[in-house]
This record gives C-alpha cells, sequence and structure tokens, in this order.
C-alpha cells in the first residue's frame, strides 16, 4: 500500500491499515530518512496518546529505529503533543513520531512526524520521508530488542511532562492564574491532555474540576474527540450546573484547544483565537506578525491592522502555518481547527498553552469569557462564523472537485465574490472582508464548506450557496 501524510500524518482504521506491519514500515523509513538526512546522531524522541495499543505501537516504532542503531527517547507514559513536541525540541533530537490520530474517531490511529524544532515538518520534508518509506518492502524492515538496545546506551524512557509543565508556569502569568480564584471545568475528552490543567494550576485558590479524565479509547458519547460544540455537550451543561468561570477542552492529543464561556455557551475556534490575539496584543502590548490560515477568521487582519503588525495568510495545516511563524518571528498562529501557537514556546499548536492563555486574560482583567468577547468585537465589528462537514464517497472526489472548479460565482448571499483564491480548496474572498470556503479535508472523507459573515442568516445562506454549488 502506498501511505500518505495528510494534513499532519499519516492516519488510518486500526487493524485495516494502520496494522503493526505498516507501523514498522514507517518507522523504518523514518530511520532511512534520518540517515540520509544527517540526523540520525542526533537520536529520535517517540510519544503516544491514549487511544487502543498506542503505546505498543510506540515501541514497534522504536524496536524498529534502535534496530538501525539510532538513539531512541521513549515517553514513559501517554502524553499530549505539545509535550513531546516541546521535548524534541529542547532535547535536541533529529525528529519524533508520535502514535496519535489526534482528532479522529476511535477506530482510527496515526503516525504524526515531527521535525527536530518540535513542530509539522515541512512539505519538503515530508515528501522525502514518504518516499523513503514507500521504497522500503517487509523484508528491508530491521527489528531488535529494546533490553538489547537498553544495554547499548540506545534506548531509554522518559517522562516528557515535567520540563514541559514548568515551561507553561514560565510563559503565563501563573501567579495571577492561581490566584484569581476561578472554577475552571476541563474537558481532556478522554485524551492525553488529562491531568495537565490541574498539574500546571495545581493546589491554589483557582479550583480545577476535570471530566473525561480517564483513558476510554472508545470516546464514549462524542463522534469524535474535536473539542467542536456537538462533541462538548457534557462540557457546556456542567460549566453553569458547577457555577464554573469557564470550561476548557482539549482535542485527543491535547494539541487543539475548544473553549465555553460561563453561561455554558461554545466560543467558536475562530473567536477564541481572535480573543488570544487581542489578550497578545492589548492586554500585554506585545507586537510581532500575526499567521493565520485562509480558514481562519478574518478579524485577525482586522486586528492586525488596528495595531500595525503584519499578517500572514496560509494554506491549513501547521506545515504551512510552523514555517512561517519561525521566518517571521510571529507573535501567534492559528487555524479554525482550533490549533494556536504562540512566540517563545515550540512553533506548534498547543492546546494546553490556549487555555492558559485564556485563563491569564481573564486574570488580567477580571471579565468573564462573555464580556472579552463583548470587546473584541466593539474593537473588529460583528463576525459569525459556521461549518458545515459533508461526508463523500472517495469515489466522488474529482466530479465534486471539477464541479467547484467550474463554478465562478459573482457573489454568495447577497455579497459581490471580490477573489477566488485556489491554494487549498476554494475560498471566496468577499466584501467587507467575509469569506467562503470549499475545501476537502486532509486526514478524511469529508467536504467541508465554511463560512463568516455579519449575521447569522447571512451565514446560514453562505453555506447553503456553497452546498448548491458542491451539489451534495
Amino acid at each position: 500500500m502506498v501511505i500518505k501524510f495528510g494534513t499532519d500524518g499519516w492516519r488510518a482504521i486500526i487493524a485495516e491499515e494502520f496494522t503493526f506491519d505498516n507501523v514498522r514500515l514507517c518507522a523504518q523509513g523514518t530511520a532511512n530518512f534520518l540517515k540520509e538526512a544527517g540526523l540520525a546522531p542526533r537520536g529520535l524522541f517517540i510519544g503516544y496518546d491514549t487511544r487502543f495499543a498506542s503505546e505498543d505501537f510506540a515501541r514497534a516504532v522504536a524496536e524498529v529505529v534502535t534496530a538501525n542503531d539510532i538513539k531512541v527517547a521513549l515517553a514513559s507514559r501517554a502524553a499530549p503533543t505539545p509535550a513531546i513536541s516541546y521535548a524534541i525540541a529542547t532535547g535536541g533530537f533529529g525528529a519524533g513520531v508520535i502514535i496519535t490520530a489526534s482528532h479522529n474517531a476511535g477506530r482510527y490511529n496515526g503516525y504524526k512526524f515531527k521535525a527536530s524544532y518540535g513542530g509539522t515538518a515541512s512539505p519538503e520534508a515530508i515528501g522525502q520521508l514518504e518516499a523513503a518509506i514507500t521504497a522500503i518492502t517487509p523484508a528491508d524492515v530491521k527489528r531488535g530488542s529494546l533490553k538489547a538496545a537498553g544495554s547499548k546506551g540506545l534506548f531509554q524512557e522518559v517522562d516528557p511532562q515535567p520540563a514541559y509543565v514548568e515551561k507553561l508556569t514560565r510563559l503565563v502569568d501563573i501567579a495571577a492564574i492561581r490566584h484569581a480564584g476561578f472554577t475552571v471545568l476541563t474537558d481532556p475528552m478522554y485524551g492525553a491532555g488529562a491531568g495537565y490543567f490541574p498539574a500546571v494550576i495545581g493546589e491554589a485558590p483557582t479550583k480545577v474540576i476535570e471530566i473525561h479524565g480517564e483513558r476510554n479509547p472508545l470516546f464514549p458519547g462524542i463522534a469524535q474527540p474535536e473539542p467542536l460544540a456537538h462533541n462538548l455537550g457534557d462540557l457546556m451543561d456542567a460549566v453553569p450546573q458547577l457555577k464554573a468561570h469557564v470550561g476548557l477542552a482539549t482535542d485527543g492529543d491535547a494539541d487543539r484547544s475548544g473553549l465555553v464561556d460561563e453561561e455554558g455557551k461554545f466560543i467558536t475556534t475562530l473567536d477564541a483565537f481572535s480573543l488570544l490575539c487581542f489578550h497578545q496584543l492589548e492586554i500585554l502590548g506585545k507586537r510581532g506578525p500575526l499567521v493565520r490560515s485562509i480558514t481562519m477568521s478574518s478579524m485577525i487582519d482586522t486586528l492586525a491592522a488596528l495595531y500595525k503588525v503584519p499578517v500572514f495568510v496560509e494554506p491549513v495545516g501547521f506545515k504551512y502555518l510552523g514555517p512561517v511563524m519561525m521566518r517571521e518571528d510571529a507573535l501567534a498562529a492559528g487555524e479554525e481547527s482550533g490549533g494556536y501557537a504562540f512566540s517563545g514556546h515550540i512553533p506548534e499548536r498547543d492546546g494546553i498553552l490556549s487555555g492558559l492563555y485564556l485563563l491569564e486574560m481573564m486574570a488580567k482583567t477580571g471579565k468573564k469569557v462573555s464580556k472579552l468577547r463583548e470587546m473584541l468585537l466593539a474593537k473588529v465589528g460583528p463576525h459569525i462564523y459556521n461549518r458545515i462537514d459533508y461526508p463523500f464517497d472517495p469515489a466522488q472526489r474529482d466530479a465534486i472537485f471539477n464541479r467547484v472548479q467550474s463554478a465562478s460565482p459573482t457573489s454568495l448571499a447577497g455579497l459581490a465574490v471580490v477573489e477566488i483564491d485556489p491554494r487549498d480548496g476554494f475560498r471566496f474572498v468577499l466584501e467587507h472582508g467575509f469569506w467562503a470556503l470549499i475545501r476537502f479535508s486532509g486526514t478524511e472523507p469529508l467536504l467541508r464548506t465554511y463560512a463568516e459573515g455579519d449575521l447569522p442568516e447571512r451565514v446560514e445562506q453562505l453555506l447553503q450557496d456553497l452546498r448548491a454549488i458542491v451539489g451534495i
């Protein structure tokens, strides 16, 4: 089979394509790539999430890589992707592998590859890795004993949590958060982020209550561990019931963030990232470029103009955003999926740090999330957003693409189409700074339609117009 890396890694259904044999092919390809790139002497860090058999797949990767005489540090327990990325970047490793399918449903697992800086590797590096994996046959795969590797100094187990937690306490004003007296409700969605907010905040006047903190690879009661409204019903119900000040969610590997206000209302990912950028620029007084995906809010452009900082717009995925963030020394980078990154840290999404910055914003302003959102909209004007995903038969992908490509609407929902950006799907830039977008998911057989406008009715009509173009 051909193993292809999507927006962030290779993901497949467990026991169908995601098998030990295929994971070992990936591991051997990774070992060959490291040797060819001159990175093998620096070694590989391997981490994993709480999905079914993730620790076993991770050990299988370690067995192959150490059999190639490459040093491996394996996480001693399931850990968030940002904690592993931080360990890669600060430990001087040549690269990292994380066994995780992030936000996908429980039947999936995946293989993420991280560059030496802890972020998602560039498209060029991913292409080289894919080529290295494709060239492997089962007979090429080396296998060894981790016990033997350890005796030769090629294998060790490492807990990435302590150093990562310590770093987070230096990035935010942890004293302000601890002494604010908040009740914070967190939902790690049965994933690798469990226990991390309590570990960072500790025993303090601010109290952390965690739900769904146990490991459960079935992710019961939710479609998938993606921190969006349709998966966060328990969190949204519990926040007002427990009189919590805020609800914070992280996805399966904790690189994405979800936000619920004090009334139990889900705050869209576009509003959340705009709040985080507003916090950096207005509350903290920082200055620096902003990086956003094409699916992120135009509020970011408005904030950039107000605070006189540049903004860079990139295709979806931190394999695009991360390198730009490093090149431009950006203040923040974010995409619509709920993944946000910040300066002074790894150039990669961090759902736990995102939540801490939101708590810091609340602590420094003395305002609840709903009031902070009102402050934001007073600056940038009304912005309403929605997204609808449509499953499709992969055999129909080309037909759908051709229908969308041939469409050249001059207006959508009464707004003139100013430009059509085809870099990642088809983004219709509309007058007054609003937009609509049609694109295929990079990890699942889903067609996504997005819209941002000034009124709920306008957004609904935009989505209907997009569906008419798609023909689903």
